[in-house]
């Protein structure tokens, strides 16, 4: 097997131009090739080997790891069980299901009615959202929402205040006099 190392050619599957062609060895995890370059159209795209190459170990390598790791390889193959959207909603109250509003709060497990995605039930609530799945898809949606409408601020208009011009000194309110500016005589009422 040759030695690869970054910056290196190795011949792989290019996603854009559906053949096998040279590509340059961007990124390398310890000796497995992870990101590469297609030298003919130069995409950028995860390494797919060959078809027909491998990474995986020899079968002379694979009989001797066998070997030593029998019990441990039954008991690492789970097999993994799907259950169904009506499996899931079958021990539930489905007729009781509450209308979805953000306004109400839920809880997990809970069936809501969504007058748009259908019957579904609560799977998480995260503070003011809440993942509800559908036979379809799992949505995300804000519940909690209800609370005493927001107080609006109030809007205080400004005060209307009498002014003049900044050089004209302003009217005398009552009770109060107001000297005379300089260049202004009192004139006595005359008796001519």
């Amino acid at each position: 097997m040759a030695t690869h190392k970054v910056g290196g050619e190795v011949d792989a599957l290019c996603t854009r131009c559906k053949l096998t062609l040279a590509h340059t060895i961007l990124a390398m995890v310890g000796t497995k090739i992870v990101r590469v370059r297609c030298n003919t159209c130069g995409g950028d795209h995860a390494y797919r080997g060959a078809p027909g190459v491998t990474d995986r170990p020899s079968s002379s390598t694979t009989r001797t790891a066998r070997t030593s790791s029998s019990s441990t390889s039954s008991a690492a193959k789970a097999e993994k069980i799907i259950i169904s959207f009506d499996e899931q909603l079958a021990g539930k109250d489905v007729a009781n299901a509450p209308r979805y509003s953000p306004k109400d709060t839920y809880r997990v497990d809970q069936v809501i009615q969504h007058p748009t995605f259908g019957t579904g039930f609560v799977t998480a609530v995260r503070g003011d959202k809440v993942d509800i799945t559908f036979r379809t898809d799992t949505k995300t949606l804000v519940h909690g929402r209800g609370g005493a409408p927001a107080e609006r601020p109030v809007f205080n208009p400004p005060s209307r205040q009498t002014t003049g011009p900044a050089d004209k000194p302003l009217p005398a309110s009552e009770g109060t006099e107001q000297a005379p500016a300089p260049g202004d005589e009192a004139s006595p009422s005359s008796g001519d």
